[in-house]
């Protein structure tokens, strides 16, 4: 594992420490005037995200509770691990 680390610096902080010729400084891609629209293009909106409109419950007992008093089932969405992926 060390042999793989001590290989894959060998080869990225050469690359990363050079610039190509004729590059300038580096360009900033992102305006803090801008990002109010950027953030509003970007943000789901809400006919996107349908299932915000369900009013959830975190608290699996009161949900049962609640279940069984109105003679309705549970739908209990159920991860492990982060939910985009990132674990």
């Amino acid at each position: 594992m060390r042999i793989l680390l001590l290989a894959s610096l060998s080869v990225i902080a050469p690359l990363s420490a050079s610039q190509p010729a004729g590059f300038g400084p580096a360009v900033r891609l992102y305006r803090p005037e801008k990002f109010d629209k950027l953030h509003a293009l970007i943000k789901p909106q809400a006919e996107e995200e349908k299932f915000m409109q369900i009013p959830w419950m975190t608290n699996l007992w009161e949900a049962r509770k609640k279940a069984a008093a109105q003679g309705k089932p549970l739908l209990l969405w159920e991860m492990d691990g982060h939910p985009l992926g990132c674990v």
